[in-house]
């Protein structure tokens, strides 16, 4: 039998964000302010995550999406199953009319069949 290998759930996102993920427990962060140098930020951050073998999900911010739409599209390629990247809503909303359904197409596609809770 294969053994389970725990991976780690890191975040990318404003103050507010990381702190609220810090005290749900993750402990994998990377804090992303309002800057010139925020696409640069979240460019980098994304890369460091994404070649680290130990972490298996990252909640990125949906205001920061688009500085990495391509990093995330070089992801799915890989084939890969780590990591999953989502996106989070920001404290100013989103931009998905319906955010069940957003998540519930995610689901789908990503594992194959819907996921009800």
């Amino acid at each position: 039998m294969k053994s389970v290998q725990y991976l780690d759930l890191a975040v990318i996102g404003d103050e507010e964000l990381a702190n609220g993920m810090r005290l749900a427990g993750v402990s994998r962060y990377c804090v992303v302010g309002n800057s010139r140098s925020t696409r640069e930020d979240v460019r980098r951050a994304l890369t460091t995550l994404i070649s680290e073998a130990h972490v298996g999900i990252v909640a990125i911010q949906e205001d920061y999406v688009e500085y990495v739409e391509d990093l995330i599209a070089q992801v799915k390629e890989r084939g890969r199953t780590t990591p999953v990247i989502i996106e989070v809503p920001s404290k100013y909303g989103t931009k998905y009319g319906d955010v069940a359904e957003y998540y519930k197409a995610y689901i789908r596609k990503f594992i194959g069949f819907d996921v009800t809770i």
